[in-house]
């Protein structure tokens, strides 16, 4: 930051801060429009294409800002447009020495929201935090109304092509639509040909990219019509950043956006065929997808359930969504998925993304869709040049928002007529993400040397139909907030919107009142999340009254609410019973894992039987490689390999491995966790692993200490201790959490009564360390000891750790616990017992003496039998609980719900 930077910031407090602010902010790029000014940047320097040559797909500009531009004295730089000036007017007392602080508030907020944009949806990979700028794009009413009239516009005519496309096809038979388009493209979808649609609607959700002109003026860049991305994001950009300037969103009557998302809903339960109130469900690809986050906040905020492929079936051409009561019929489904996916049977039949016989339900009437399988080919940059033609002809009105002047070079006039222009033109895949056809990413005319120019000419010459060029203008630039260098700065970045339409009735739409505005990387000129773009909220001003409609139900009767209660999957009932089981493994691994370490460690390491113990339940627990040497052979090198083993994600059983799994298995369900549990988690497995790979640095370097690897077990335990705290108190008792409790304890159950059966058979118990080693493990040392004072004999072993019904770690009060959780589960009253209940062990049966009886071979086969029952009948109920409840096929859940 220059000299000059920071005499005006410290001046900020003696003059308006948006003549500051006008004076700190550089100007756009010559040629731009500039958003804080509100007028082009003079271009004094650099060819720039012609007044009627847009911008390509994304494209920011190729050409460099003028030397004087950035040279301009800041007191002789034009003044703000009337709404930024107002936006910096509002900054309060603190000014614009406050923005460093809003900006670390605003990162801290989007990191502990868990706002993600999983760019390469890496199963194991972190996610990347949702990037979102400090100043929002503000958009004046008079640039929004012909925006909105526009939009509203261009939604009926695409509604009405695919009406046309898979009904009468007269636009094909009349020529206005070429069959290449249309028949060749693969998002043409034959089987749904002859489909009436409920309510004649095929298009309820459509996105339109939109790129303001050096002249003012909006134009289209391209469009979405399959599963267009943004609705969920664009909230929460508007709650993120209304919080960090509440007297500027109210001062300069910002439009909500809650009464369009209301209309939407309203809309598509109107139309939903039967069912009152209709099931609608939002369907997503699963948590790996880059936008996963987004699905979960949208059926969060529009109380809706959330699904994925499996959680449906098709019977009877009818869609049902498969939860622990049984089938339940879905009437309407939100889709995020590509049409392609959506059902294996008639689509691609690799697909695990879909339902099965879907298509087959939406052909029947019996679904509504949203939106209606077979819009893909809406999305091919060569229809924009087709659509004023289009217009004419099916509503009889000219297009008010143009799109960017596009030629299809599948015909001959048009590719003849655009090859002269390659240099100052973008050019793209007619059908992009197809492998039957030639597939590029876009690429920019002007930055290509003429034999690379002649290069794609050829391939257009050849393949006129797999091309289509489109022509070039500057992205306008809004002003950014930077603080990589010193306090902080205002840069110029291009800018592209994306608006949304969404239906709210039969054959009718309303646009969303603002938007999400897509950002172009500091280094790069593409605007694009995918390559390191950024987001920004977007304020449409309004000159009437604010609508502050609220999603919120004031007037809620027992019926609405008794709708409301969001079903249990079967597939979300599954992630969560593994969610609690793998905690609980994670628990125990922990727990192994500290003991194992604090004997090897210790002073006492006499008792082969105790070293025995410890080397069986690490193996059988996986902690420790199988060809590892015995503890009392090599104990240094069991303890390395134990220490080594900690963090490996690949061997199941590692207390690295089984963090991992229980962050998958969160993500899975994280519309169901709070986002306290949920960042706890994420925390937790992060963290574990840093220090484990530290601590494997550090070895490769000749460093080698059990201490370190002891105090990340005690840190990664109480960070377990949190998340099973959450778990415990801070979740409805619904049955997802009935599953997850299940889970935990049937996992518990098995460790603990396969480790007492241990200590037993090997001896270990039978010596003080062992017996001692055994009350840890069991986490119960100080309620032993105040118990039992002195006492080690196999009478309070027995009393407390397998007896006792106030122990949560005894097997009695597990063995209880699990009967209790699964009746309830099952719906019966209460104490009443189902017969899976009745397949664990019944503790009341059990008595002190006839456990501790011993043979004369000093064994208890009373108590052994005891252990053997419970390990057993706690994976046995492990596999009835999979087939009654997550498979769906045990008899009494066949029928179909009502």
């Amino acid at each position: 930051m220059d000299p000059l930077h920071d005499s005006l910031f410290d001046a900020q407090a003696l003059e308006a801060p948006a003549e500051l602010a006008s004076a700190l902010a550089p100007p756009a790029a010559p040629g731009h429009f500039d958003e804080l000014r509100g007028a082009a940047t003079p271009i004094t320097a650099a060819r720039v294409g012609g007044p009627s040559q847009p911008a390509p797909l994304y494209e920011a500009s190729s050409v460099p800002a003028a030397a004087d531009a950035d040279e301009m004295p800041p007191r002789e730089r034009p003044p703000l447009a009337p709404a930024w000036a107002d936006f910096f007017e509002q900054l309060g007392t603190d000014g614009f020495n406050d923005l460093p602080r809003r900006a670390v508030s605003l990162e801290r907020q989007i990191r502990d929201n868990g706002v993600t944009y999983n760019v390469y949806a890496d199963a194991d990979g972190p996610q990347r935090p949702w990037s979102l700028d400090l100043f929002p794009l503000i958009v004046s009413p008079e640039s929004w109304a012909q925006i909105e009239a526009g939009v509203l516009q261009r939604v009926r005519v695409l509604d009405r092509v695919m009406a046309d496309v898979y009904g009468p096809q007269q636009l094909l038979a009349e020529g206005l639509l070429p069959p290449a388009l249309v028949h060749g493209h693969p998002g043409y979808l034959r089987a749904m040909h002859g489909v009436k649609p409920p309510g004649d609607t095929w298009l309820h959700i459509a996105a339109f990219d939109l790129a303001r002109g050096p002249d003012g003026n909006w134009w289209v860049v391209s469009q979405r019509t399959q599963a267009p991305s943004g609705l969920g994001y664009l909230l929460e950009n508007r709650l993120a950043i209304a919080r960090q300037f509440p007297q500027a969103f109210e001062a300069l009557h910002v439009q909500r956006l809650a009464a369009t998302y209301h209309a939407m809903m309203e809309g598509l339960q109107h139309m939903c065929p039967a069912g009152q109130p209709p099931h609608i469900a939002l369907l997503t690809p699963g948590p790996y997808n880059e936008t996963y986050f987004e699905h979960a906040y949208l059926s969060r905020y529009l109380g809706i359930t959330l699904v994925e492929g499996s959680d449906l079936t098709v019977r009877d051409q009818r869609l049902y969504l498969k939860t622990l009561q049984g089938l339940r019929p879905v009437h309407g489904l939100i889709k995020r998925l590509d049409d392609q996916y959506l059902d294996p049977l008639e689509l691609r039949p690799d697909s695990t993304l879909g339902v099965p016989g879907l298509l087959q339900a939406i052909r029947a009437g019996n679904v509504l869709v949203a939106n209606m399988p077979g819009s893909a080919f809406l999305e091919s940059p060569a229809l924009l040049g087709f659509l004023p033609a289009l217009a004419r002809r099916l509503i009889g009105e000219k297009l008010q928002l143009p799109a960017l002047p596009t030629w299809w070079c599948g015909e001959r006039a048009a590719m003849e007529a655009v090859l002269p222009q390659l240099d100052s033109c973008a050019i793209k895949s007619t059908y992009p993400g197809d492998d039957s056809h030639t597939s590029f990413d876009a690429v920019l005319g002007s930055r290509m040397g003429r034999r690379e120019l002649d290069e794609w000419a050829g391939r257009i010459v050849r393949q006129g139909d797999e091309h289509t060029v489109q022509s070039y203008l500057p992205l306008s630039q809004m002003p950014t907030w930077t603080q990589d260098l010193g306090p902080g700065h205002i840069t110029p970045r291009a800018v592209l919107l994306r608006v949304f339409a969404v239906s709210d009735g039969a054959r009718s739409w309303r646009v969303l009142p603002g938007g999400l505005a897509r950002l172009a990387g500091a280094d790069a000129q593409i605007a694009s999340m995918q390559r390191g773009g950024s987001s920004a909220d977007v304020w449409v001003q309004t000159h009437g009254e604010v609508d502050r409609t609220t999603l919120l139900q004031p007037h809620a009767t027992p019926a609405s609410l008794a709708r409301h209660r969001a079903p249990v999957t079967s597939r979300a009932a599954e992630n969560m019973f593994w969610l609690g089981r793998y905690t609980e493994r994670a628990e125990n691994a922990v727990h192994l894992a500290r003991l194992t370490l604090d004997v090897l460690g210790g002073e006492d390491q006499s008792s082969p039987a105790l070293l025995s113990w410890l080397h069986r339940l690490t193996l059988r627990n996986a902690l420790v490689p199988r060809d590892v040497p015995t503890i009392p052979k090599s104990r240094r090198v069991f303890e390395r390999a134990l220490i080594a083993e900690l963090g490996d994600v690949e061997e199941g059983g590692s207390v690295g491995y089984s963090l991992r799994c229980v962050r998958q298995a969160a993500a899975a369900v994280r519309e169901r966790l709070s986002q306290d549990n949920w960042n706890q988690i994420v925390r937790a497995e992060a963290e574990f692993l840093r220090r484990a790979a530290e601590q494997a640095g550090e070895r490769g370097e000749g460093g080698y200490a059990s201490a370190v690897a002891l105090r990340m077990l005690e840190s990664t335990s109480a960070a377990l201790a949190a998340i099973t705290g959450a778990q415990t108190d801070r979740m409805t008792r619904d049955d997802a959490w009935r599953l997850l409790s299940i889970g935990r304890h049937i996992e518990r159950l098995g460790f603990l009564s396969s480790s007492l059966a241990a200590g037993f058979e090997i001896g270990s118990v039978h010596e003080v360390s062992g017996f001692e080693a055994m009350v840890a493990l069991f986490d119960s040392t100080i309620t032993f000891h105040a118990r039992y004072q002195q006492r080690r004999d196999v009478a309070t072993l027995v009393d407390l750790l397998v007896q006792d019904g106030d122990n949560p770690r005894s097997l009695a009060w597990v063995t209880q616990t699990l009967r209790g959780r699964i009746a309830r589960l099952a719906g019966s009253a209460p104490g009443k017992l189902t017969a899976l209940s009745h397949e664990l062990p019944d503790p009341a049966t059990w008595t002190l003496e006839h456990l501790c009886e011993a043979g004369p071979d000093g064994r208890h086969p009373a108590l052994e039998n005891v252990l053997e029952n419970c390990e057993t009948a706690a994976y046995h109920v492990s596999d009835a609980i999979g087939i009654r409840y997550f498979t769906l096929t045990s008899e009494s859940l066949r029928s179909v719900g009502a």
